[in-house]
């Protein structure tokens, strides 16, 4: 049988929520197959017959209760005989579906995404409090940098929450912090330039940004996974501000965490 993906979504209950247009009704015995791209493990879940005349079928399939690991599953539809990965003209993307999403504490996260080929596929990721970051600037000697606070479980409303953004460094040591601003979920927060050279000016470094918000256990950091920009270290190139002679400029990490480069 032929069967396309016309809407993909993972919902809030971590509900694989599916639309398909298929050209004959789905049987007794037809299966969802999702399969692990690196271990080739499987998981097999049962789908029941659609409607005799049926020309789409509407699924929905709990997540959590799979047990599915991280990293990326293929899907796979199997029907009276060898399976066949299932296609899909939905390109499995909304940043305010993720925005969403992400205000609910979790471990790991879900995503429906279609791949390159034009394939169904399923991104699990580990996921833990992160302060994500959605625009940062050079300006007037400050760092600056605003985004949300995603996987906390605090709520998007207009309540504030006592904050500071703290720049840490090794080889030496060094510290620099300031007061953040925090409502609901939302951050901002400016660090002066200046300060950053003078902190450590005998050598070059990275600094690491993190954010401290008063009512959650530890501090956050400073990152940007909620869209679909993988590999941002390769992607992303800030220009460089230069501070008594001192270059300094923002970059991402392989994990696509922020980093302050100072010098070098």
């Amino acid at each position: 049988m032929r069967a396309v993906v016309t809407d993909a979504e993972v919902t809030l209950a971590d509900v694989l929520s599916l639309r398909l247009a298929i050209d004959e009704p789905l049987a007794e015995g037809a299966e969802l197959v999702l399969r692990h791209r690196a271990t080739t493990t499987e998981r097999r879940v049962p789908l029941g017959a659609s409607a005799t005349k049926a020309r789409d079928a509407t699924l929905a399939v709990s997540l959590a209760p799979l047990t599915l690991t991280p990293g990326r599953w293929d899907a796979y539809l199997a029907q009276d005989g060898p399976r066949a990965r299932l296609r899909s003209i939905d390109p499995g993307f909304s940043l305010d579906h993720l925005d969403t999403y992400a205000l609910s504490r979790r471990s790991l996260a879900y995503r429906a995404y279609r791949t390159q080929g034009g394939f169904l596929a399923l991104k699990i990721d580990k996921v833990e409090p992160l302060a994500e970051v959605r625009a940062v600037w050079f300006r007037e000697g400050r760092f600056e940098v605003t985004g949300l606070l995603a996987f906390t479980g605090l709520d998007d409303d207009e309540s504030r929450h006592e904050a500071r953004l703290a720049l840490r460094r090794s080889g030496p040591e060094a510290e620099l912090s300031v007061a953040a601003t925090v409502q609901g979920v939302r951050f901002h927060a400016a660090l002066s330039l200046c300060d950053v050279v003078d902190a450590a000016p005998e050598r070059p470094g990275v600094w690491e940004p993190v954010l401290e918000v008063d009512g959650l256990p530890g501090p956050l950091r400073l990152g940007s996974r909620l869209d679909d920009v993988d590999g941002k270290r390769r992607r992303l190139h800030y220009p460089a501000a230069r501070i008594d002679g001192v270059p300094i400029r923002p970059c991402y990490t392989a994990d696509d965490e922020l980093r302050i480069e100072v010098g070098g």
